[in-house]
């Protein structure tokens, strides 16, 4: 057996028990609102916490891009979720392939996605589910106006191979509810129904129950944590499962500490955070600077302070980036490690 204290730095560790708890947690929820869980494996990246999400309920996976759904399909998941703009006749073979060994449904937002995704489909004679994505604030992709989803929807309709699966859009807020409703209600005249409303985002993920016309909900980084999630107030601490442990490897002045994790290690997000993680044994101190093997923390507003070769645990910022920086994954339970997961679908980006 090997103890925590053992491993090399930096370490991404996922505790063992709360993430378990974490994945029973949001399952139970959305259960007992009759809401489909369709988890985002952006997050983990990694096929057997996949299959953990799904033995605990959830009716499939989201994948974020192709690359990704390929990995997940390779190991077993059978219902995959790919909410993203598929383009180029490179990636529509792959998708064809994909439809051929899986339940794989796919969104767009414009009609040149819906025409490449009609001619691929008519060539392989395969069927494919697809979703309207509809913007309602974040500034990204999505339709503009209900108006613009239903337009597309009756195209997707007119389609001999693609089928209407309903809309989509990332967060749900305030002004999802009446862009769905109206969309439905031009719809309606067109006797089009809209079978699935997907929405998602963690931070908002305990309000879901609040919009009763959600079918199915999309949450990414529930199953790790990290202090955006934290500042949210969708995870305790003592929730969080994921987190990074370094080493001090030099106090070049009394106040200030080199750490062994620089943005390879932490990423460069912020998120609108003060610095870049909370080194959990000194939570006053900043780990204001990231060069890229080297964390600079200031422990100035610290009574006490680490020396060289100690051991600190950092919550990132973002668990998804750090995930996607690292080979692999340890997971311990008690302090001690049961298992070592591969970051199989890490930098899966085509």
């Amino acid at each position: 057996m090997t103890a925590i204290d053992q491993l090399e730095t930096p370490a991404a560790i996922v505790d063992l028990d709360r993430l378990e708890n974490n994945i029973e947690r949001l399952q139970n929820y959305l259960d007992s609102h009759g809401i489909s869980n369709w988890p985002h494996i952006k997050t983990h990246k990694i096929p057997a916490i996949a299959q953990m999400q799904i033995a605990a309920g959830a009716a499939g996976i989201t994948c974020q891009k192709l690359g990704e759904a390929e990995i997940m399909a390779q190991a077993g998941i059978q219902n995959i979720f790919l909410p993203y703009n598929l383009i180029g006749q490179a990636k529509l073979e792959r998708l064809m392939m994909l439809a051929q060994q899986i339940q794989i449904s796919v969104t767009a937002d414009s009609a040149f996605v819906i025409d490449g995704l009609g001619k691929a489909a008519r060539q392989h004679a395969l069927n494919i589910p697809v979703l309207v994505e509809f913007d309602t604030g974040l500034g990204r992709c999505g339709v503009q106006t209900p108006q613009q989803a239903a337009d597309l929807a009756l195209q997707i309709t007119q389609q001999s191979h693609l089928v209407f699966d309903g809309l989509m859009t990332y967060p749900i807020n305030e002004h999802t509810g009446k862009f769905v409703q109206q969309t439905k209600e031009i719809l309606e005249k067109d006797g089009i129904p809209v079978r699935r409303v997907s929405v998602g985002g963690t931070p908002q993920m305990w309000t879901a129950h609040q919009y009763p016309f959600v079918t199915e909900y999309r949450a990414g980084m529930y199953i790790y944590g990290d202090r955006y999630t934290l500042r949210s107030e969708a995870m305790k601490l003592e929730q969080v499962a994921f987190y990074v442990i370094t080493t001090v490897v030099s106090r070049p002045t009394p106040e200030r500490a080199i750490l062994d994790g620089g943005s390879k290690t932490f990423s460069s997000d912020l998120l609108g955070l003060d610095g870049y993680g909370m080194i959990l044994a000194y939570p006053d101190a900043r780990l204001y600077q990231l060069s890229e093997e080297h964390g600079f923390v200031d422990f100035s507003a610290c009574s006490e302070k680490p020396a060289i070769g100690d051991r600190v645990t950092v919550v990132p910022n973002h668990c998804c980036s750090v995930t996607n920086l690292f080979n692999e994954i340890v997971a311990v339970r008690n302090g001690i490690v049961e298992t070592t997961w591969p970051v199989a679908a890490r930098g899966a980006l085509q």
